[in-house]
């Protein structure tokens, strides 16, 4: 049908980067079999994931549009690469409804290893919970000690108020997250008796490891692997079985790092220079 209209083709749009044709195949294809020289292109400026948010945008918009199963892998991709996208702002992208992009999202991932966080349509981020964005703070406190309240609250999908409170809070050596609030949270709260807890709670309330940054930032990070049995169940319940050995050779790595930074802290009289 476009090799056989006489009218001017419309432009093409090429990922300026690779040059690669994001919109506008038929149309070459069409130019080709009337003979045409040349046709006119459009540019497109971004990362090669947007190049791709765009080529599905235009090619469910007009022409010959994708079909359902191209639809439902282009939303695959792009959980795959943007989890904490909001179902309707995939939605948007690929002309689904918000539901059925839910539910892709529930049959690739499951509940329980999504997104703490969802980025809407408006790009304002969201938490999913109040309980998952103060954990979320917290770890981001812990790796990053140095950011400031909005780099937290904006990574958090958190308001700069809940990010000062949980802040606040890991300073004193509590729970980032209130007791009104834990009962929402993806891990649970209460430790077992024979965890690090007590022993953490202690140097906690050591004034000279409150005050010294980099005890308190390491005090952070042992908070975060103090765990009990339900909450390393919920962890290993929530990764997918094609990448529980990628997980697992991390957290070996992991515990390796742990064991070595125990036994340097053991020796006396260690001159750290």
């Amino acid at each position: 049908m476009l090799a056989g209209a006489g009218a001017r083709l419309p432009p093409v749009l090429v990922h300026r980067s690779t040059m690669r044709v994001i919109d506008g195949t038929h149309r070459i294809l069409a130019a080709r079999r009337r003979g045409d020289s040349e046709i006119a292109i459009t540019y497109f400026d971004g990362t090669d994931f947007e190049a791709f948010v765009q080529s599905v945008q235009s090619n469910v918009r007009h022409g010959l549009p994708l079909t359902r199963a191209d639809r439902e892998a282009a939303v695959l991709r792009i959980l795959a690469a943007r989890p904490a996208w909001s179902d309707r702002a995939v939605a948007e992208v690929t002309g689904l409804s918000a539901p059925t992009v839910g539910a892709i999202r529930n049959r690739a991932t499951g509940n329980s290893c999504q997104s703490h966080a969802r980025i809407g349509k408006d790009g304002r981020i969201r938490p999913l919970t109040t309980a998952e964005g103060r954990r979320a703070a917290a770890k981001i406190i812990a790796e990053r000690p140095d950011a400031s309240l909005r780099e937290i609250a904006s990574t958090a999908g958190i308001s700069t108020g809940t990010a000062r409170d949980v802040r606040d809070r890991l300073r004193r050596g509590d729970d980032p997250v209130p007791m009104k609030y834990a009962k929402n949270a993806v891990i649970p709260v209460p430790r077992r008796p024979d965890s690090a807890g007590p022993d953490l709670q202690g140097l906690r309330k050591d004034p000279s490891l409150r005050f010294n940054a980099v005890a308190r930032t390491l005090l952070q990070w042992l908070s975060i692997c103090d765990i009990n049995d339900d909450q390393r169940n919920n962890l290993i319940q929530g990764v997918p079985e094609y990448r529980r050995d990628n997980f697992a050779e991390l957290a070996l790595v992991c515990a390796e790092q742990w064991r070595n930074l125990a036994q340097e802290l053991r020796q006396p009289n260690r001159n750290t220079g």
